[in-house]
C-alpha cells in the first residue's frame, strides 16, 4: 500500500471544501453496524530532558489471544527510534536499558488497569520513563512529579469486517477529547464480489463533517477541517481496502499543522511574541489503520 502522503501527490483527490466544527443543525445518526475491534495502539511523546534535549518515547499497547501486552521504544528523531523494542512482560515490574546514550528506566504496573475500548488502559495503571534518573514520562494515576512532555502522534490499528471505525483523540494540550467516527458505508454488491458505490463519512462530536462519494474514484484524498482553532488536514488511503481481494486496509490519517501554516488566512498579523508561539507549536497526527478480517 502508497504511501499516506501520497494524497498530497499529482494522482491524489483534493475536496476543497473546508467545514467548521462550530454548532450544526445536520447531526449524523451513529450507524447500526458494530465498529472494528481496536487491538494496537502506539503513542509516540515527545520529553524534555536535562540539557534541553527531547526524547521520543513510544509506548505501544496490544491485545491478541494471548492477552494484552505493552512495549517501548526510545529515540530522538522519528526517523531513528530504537529499532529492537523492548517487551515490558507481566503485569508490574521495572527495566532499565541504555538509548541514545542514557541509562533508559521504566517502571510500570498494570495489575489493576482497567480498559474500556481497545488495548490501552482507561484507568488503574502507571507508567514512568526515568533518563538518567531525571523523571521525562509519567502516565496514569501515580504521578510524583509533573515532566514535560507532550503527545506528538498517536496510531491506532482497527481489525474487523464491518467498515465503522470508532476512536477519541485531542488535538492540542487544551482542547477537548473529540469523538471520531469514520463510516465506509459499502453500498449494494454486485453480481461479483466487491463495492458498488461505497461513501465515507467522517463525523467529529455526531456533527457531519464531510462525506466523499464514488470512492472508487476518490480512494485517496484529503480535507481540511477546522477544529479548537486548528487547521486539521484529514488525509484518506483506501486503495487496498476497496481493490485487494484478501485483506485490504484502509489508512486515516488526522494531522494538525504546525508553526506558520497553521494559522488562518483570515487572521489579522500576530504580534512577534504570537508567531514565535506559532512556531514553537507542536504537530500531532492520529492514524487509523483498518485492516479486513483475513478469509
Amino acid at each position: 500500500m502508497k504511501s499516506i502522503a501520497s494524497c498530497y501527490n499529482e494522482h491524489a483527490i483534493k475536496v476543497s471544501d473546508s467545514y467548521c466544527s462550530g454548532p450544526s443543525n445536520q447531526t449524523y445518526l451513529s450507524p447500526n453496524l458494530a465498529p472494528s475491534t481496536l487491538n494496537t495502539v502506539k503513542c509516540t511523546y515527545k520529553a524534555t530532558i536535562p540539557s534541553t534535549r527531547h526524547l521520543l518515547i513510544t509506548l505501544t499497547w496490544s491485545n491478541n489471544r494471548f492477552g494484552h501486552g505493552l512495549t517501548i521504544d526510545v529515540g530522538e528523531t522519528a526517523s531513528k527510534l530504537n529499532p529492537n523494542s523492548h517487551r515490558l512482560a507481566n503485569n508490574k515490574g521495572s527495566k532499565t536499558f541504555k538509548a541514545c546514550s542514557l541509562e533508559i528506566e521504566v517502571i510500570w504496573d498494570v495489575s489493576h488497569a482497567r480498559y474500556i475500548n481497545g488495548p490501552e488502559p482507561s484507568s488503574g495503571f502507571s507508567v514512568l520513563v526515568l533518563a538518567d534518573s531525571k523523571l521525562c514520562l509519567s502516565l496514569g494515576e501515580q504521578n510524583p512529579t509533573t515532566p514535560t512532555f507532550s503527545l506528538v502522534s498517536r496510531s491506532e490499528v482497527f481489525v474487523g469486517s464491518t467498515s465503522v471505525y470508532s476512536t477519541k483523540a485531542q488535538f492540542c494540550d487544551k482542547g477537548l477529547a473529540h469523538d471520531i467516527l469514520i463510516k465506509c458505508n459499502e453500498g449494494e454488491a454486485g453480481k461479483q464480489k466487491g463495492l458498488r458505490n461505497p461513501e465515507l463519512t467522517v463525523t467529529i462530536d455526531e456533527k457531519k463533517m464531510f462525506q466523499v462519494k464514488r470512492l472508487r474514484w476518490n480512494f485517496r484524498g484529503n480535507q481540511i477541517i477546522f477544529l479548537d482553532g486548528l487547521l486539521i488536514d484529514v488525509m484518506w488511503d483506501l486503495h487496498d481496502w476497496l481493490f485487494s481481494q484478501t485483506s485490504g486496509c484502509a489508512v486515516f490519517m488526522f494531522r494538525t499543522r504546525g508553526g506558520l501554516d497553521c494559522r488562518l488566512w483570515l487572521e489579522e498579523k500576530n504580534s512577534e511574541f504570537e508567531q514565535h508561539k506559532v512556531k514553537e507549536r507542536d504537530e500531532f497526527s492520529l492514524v487509523i489503520c483498518a485492516c479486513k478480517n483475513p478469509d
